[in-house]
């Protein structure tokens, strides 16, 4: 029996697959489609993600398969309003990873392969039932046979029409915007060309175009078209419509040329009253759906992924209590909101229709964004290395819910290795050793200096703070981890 069931195999079920396998867990991955996705879809990974692949030793095949992207330009008729780097975003990865959906599934899928799993395909959750030590999951093969599947935890990763949600009969607040917007994936030459190497932005009276680059020398155009009648959805663009659109938005000298992807769509911005009940989770879509403005919902939902995986993997190998696993909804729920709205003030501060609202709007960004605190704080909110848990029952003390930044890992990341547990930071590296050996199925044998000799941390194996005191409250420290016992 797996400990686990999985439904769904985009990024996000894979990612989750791959960390509990690598935390020596069962698994059994499944997805009723045939085929992983086949278009770009989520195009970027940003720089926190990238951090918690390296911990899950996959970082590598991505940096070679992606396209760097180092800024963005926002410009309004043939004015720069400014430009954000990326250059100084404290992390390793100080940059935008371009990279298409459909590259990430398949590079994804390749490791969780590495590691002996196969996704089940075509092969559909039909419903569920929970049991005060089990979930009862019912499945369909694609030849109508059914199986019934006794599985300690169930997951979904399922997407916006979660099956797993739709049975937990969790809400999904929200609503969807009334504009229509084009994708175009295609090619783009030309003296305006935007840099291969940003995300450019064009503000314009009739609404907002932006030009991402694409790895392979391709780029992504979305743009909002406008309101379109309900009962008559408007057709997939043209080139020609394209071409139209970029003469309009961008100025001359802008050519498009061989699209392979040309559609429309809406956003809906949607988030789950709840992610977890019972032995059963949500992650991903399943859980949160955002404006694609920043780029954050494929990688929100990953981090979910990398925020469950530990937790749940301690609980199954004992090493904690399952009280640990309550912490893993108000913690997520809060960054899927926090991501939501900030994604939703992009769109209508990107959206204004208004000109009078425009012309403000613009004098503000062309003022902003020539502050280098505000380059800094648009930068480190959208690599989401800025996330944290200050409210989260697992962070006690001053600092407590921050990520520590890499530089200050005095080792390799907490988390790496094929079992987690939390790290102790002290200066007392024999008091430290002696409270490890206490409390071995929790900490790494060995304590490390923290960034701060006058600090006694210990850091969860997501590289986040859970507990900060001062060098000599061993008992705060032994509190702390007897909470987790």
């Amino acid at each position: 029996m797996a400990d686990i069931l999985i439904v769904g195999a985009g990024p996000v079920g894979l990612t989750m697959a791959a960390e509990f396998v690598r935390y020596g867990l069962a698994v059994r991955i499944i997805d009723r489609a045939e085929h992983p996705t086949q278009t770009s879809k989520a195009l970027v990974i940003w720089s926190r993600t990238l951090e918690l692949l390296d911990r899950a030793g996959a970082s590598l095949a991505f940096l070679d398969a992606g396209l760097r992207a180092h800024g963005g330009a926002i410009r309004s008729g043939g004015t720069l309003l400014g430009r954000a780097r990326f250059d100084h975003i404290a992390s390793p990865y100080n940059f935008a990873l371009m990279i298409p959906q459909s590259e990430t599934e398949r590079l994804l899928t390749a490791h969780l392969s590495s590691l002996g799993v196969t996704i089940e395909r075509q092969l559909e959750l039909v419903s569920f039932s929970q049991q005060a030590d089990h979930v009862e999951a019912r499945l369909r093969h694609i030849d109508g046979r059914e199986e019934v599947l006794s599985t300690p935890w169930l997951i979904g990763c399922d997407g916006a029409h979660s099956a797993v949600r739709h049975g937990l009969r969790v809400e999904f607040h929200g609503s969807a915007q009334g504009d229509d917007w084009m994708l175009a994936d295609i090619r783009l030459d030309g003296e305006g060309a935007p840099a291969t190497d940003e995300v450019a932005s064009f503000l314009h009276r009739k609404g907002p175009l932006v030009v991402f680059p694409i790895p392979g020398g391709r780029a992504r155009i979305v743009a909002v078209i406008g309101k379109t009648d309900p009962q008559n959805p408007r057709p997939d663009p043209t080139l020609a419509d394209v071409q139209a659109m970029v003469d309009e938005r961008c100025g001359a000298g802008v050519r498009v040329t061989d699209p392979v992807w040309l559609t429309t769509f809406r956003i809906n911005e949607r988030k789950a009253s709840n992610y977890s009940q019972g032995r059963v989770f949500l992650a991903g879509d399943a859980a949160h759906i955002h404006s694609p403005a920043g780029g954050q919902g494929m990688n929100t939902g990953m981090q979910d992924a990398f925020n469950l995986a530990w937790k749940l993997a301690m609980v199954v190998h004992g090493q904690a209590s399952p009280s640990l696993l309550d912490s893993y909804s108000p913690e997520r729920s809060a960054v899927g909101k926090l991501v939501l709205q900030n994604a939703s003030r992009m769109t209508d501060m990107a959206t204004l229709s208004p000109p009078a609202a425009q012309a403000v709007r613009n004098m503000a960004l062309r003022f902003l964004l020539g502050l280098h605190a505000v380059q800094d704080k648009l930068s480190s909110t959208m690599s989401e290395t800025d996330i944290a848990y200050a409210d989260s029952p697992l962070s006690d003390g001053p600092g407590a819910g921050n990520r520590l930044a890499p530089e200050d890992y005095d080792g390799p990341p907490p988390g790496s290795g094929n079992r987690p547990r939390l790290v102790l930071m002290t200066a007392d590296t024999d008091k430290g050793a002696a409270l490890a050996t206490r409390f071995p199925d929790l900490l790494e044998p060995s304590p490390r200096r923290p960034p701060n000799a006058s600090r006694l941390l210990i850091i969860r194996p997501d590289g986040y703070i859970g507990l900060s005191a001062r060098r000599n409250e061993w008992n705060k420290g032994e509190a702390y981890l007897k909470a987790f016992a």
